[in-house]
């Protein structure tokens, strides 16, 4: 059997630009996908602290060590410059697998900087 596992958490990460004018997705430092082993158009759902809005898109690689986090498209929608965000990518495994497993969490700092990661 499968099951599904948070596979990356990225913490503190807050929206730095937005626009419109793009088919849909999310931009991530490149530096940040790297510590959470997030690739350029992997899902990801985006969870918006400042007002409680959830969606899933795909990751686009922002320049490395930019401290980018920009939404894209309608995501736009989804929050504001200055909004905290959750983001969490997820992975599929064998039960076996599963119980072995530890969710890479990245807890970023000042200037959405990676400021730590564990697991």
């Amino acid at each position: 059997m499968l099951r599904t596992l948070c596979k990356s958490k990225i913490t503190n990460a807050f929206i730095v630009d937005k626009e419109m004018r793009y088919s849909g997705s999310i931009g991530i430092d490149k530096a940040i996908m790297e510590a959470a082993d997030i690739l350029a158009g992997e899902q990801v759902h985006v969870l918006n602290m400042a007002n409680g809005e959830r969606f899933v898109t795909y990751a686009i690689e922002e320049k490395e060590n930019s401290g980018r986090i920009v939404l894209f498209g309608p995501a736009v929608r989804k929050g504001e410059i200055g909004d905290e965000l959750v983001l969490l990518a997820y992975c599929l495994l064998e039960t076996k697998e599963s119980h072995n497993f530890n969710t890479r969490h990245i807890i970023l700092g000042k200037s959405n900087q990676c400021r730590s990661a564990k697991g």
